[in-house]
């Protein structure tokens, strides 16, 4: 595995990052929460986009993978923040954003930050909003009583040892939400969701695609796909989405 560049931020964050070098429009990946660039679907875009020729940056936002600070203390709009200065300090021009799960939400906030670097979106179980439409609005009274007392609770997670959520988690999650303000995406996007997601729910994809307004927007349902959406199948199917948005590939 080789090791990263990284881009020390003005805030002073240290983020780390995988750059391709090739033709534009560049692709970028956005992973999801407490996940980080080694995984399955970055690494296979990587290797697509190096076939194609084209640029491709992944990375890691601040307390996740090989960047600097602690996962717990980090929120959606810091994430939001690494995302745009590695993009703006080592990509030229537009972008093709790729968002897995809370990446897709990142990329959402980014196409409202830096409309002009954006060349269109493919959203892989995109969740938007999530930490008050999925997080506090299932968290039981208890629950919001230990965040009030204590500033985080523990929710137990499939993928190893519990998710430590924060308050400042959820009120920065709050200043964040895409879903309650006009949406305009005014490039292409293709939403890929699968049916036996647990982790986001079929009405997550629906409600953007009814939210969002813009004249290139779809959305597909993969039957029995889960969150992963990791096979080869749901992989070919990322590398389609990605080739039908890129304005010099379609």
């Amino acid at each position: 595995m080789t090791k990263p560049t990284y881009l020390t931020c003005a805030n002073g964050r240290r983020i780390a990052y995988h750059q391709t070098a090739g033709s534009g429009p560049g692709v970028v990946f956005l992973g999801g929460f407490k996940s980080d660039m080694e995984g399955t679907k970055a690494i296979h875009l990587e290797e697509w986009a190096r076939a194609q020729g084209c640029a491709f940056l992944r990375l890691d936002y601040s307390g996740h993978g090989e960047s600097s600070g602690e996962f717990t203390e980090g929120c959606i709009g810091e994430w939001a923040e690494d995302a745009q200065a590695v993009i703006e300090a080592v990509c030229e021009g537009p972008q093709v954003l790729v968002g897995s799960s809370m990446g897709g939400w990142i990329s959402l906030l980014l196409t409202k930050r830096i409309p002009h670097r954006i060349a269109g979106f493919v959203g892989i179980a995109a969740a938007p909003d999530f930490t008050e439409d999925g997080m506090w609005a299932g968290f039981s009274d208890a629950q919001k009583t230990e965040m009030a007392d204590t500033g985080q609770i523990a929710l137990p997670s499939e993928y190893g040892e519990p998710y430590i959520i924060s308050r400042k988690l959820i009120e920065d999650g709050r200043r964040q939400l895409v879903l309650r303000d006009p949406l305009q995406l005014s490039f292409p996007v293709r939403l890929l969701q699968g049916t036996a997601d647990e982790d986001v729910e079929i009405s997550v994809a629906l409600r953007l695609l009814d939210h969002a307004t813009g004249d290139d927007i779809r959305l597909t349902f993969v039957k029995g796909a889960d969150h992963r959406f990791s096979t080869p199948d749901c992989l070919a199917l990322i590398e389609a989405a990605v080739m039908d948005v890129l304005p010099s590939k379609g």
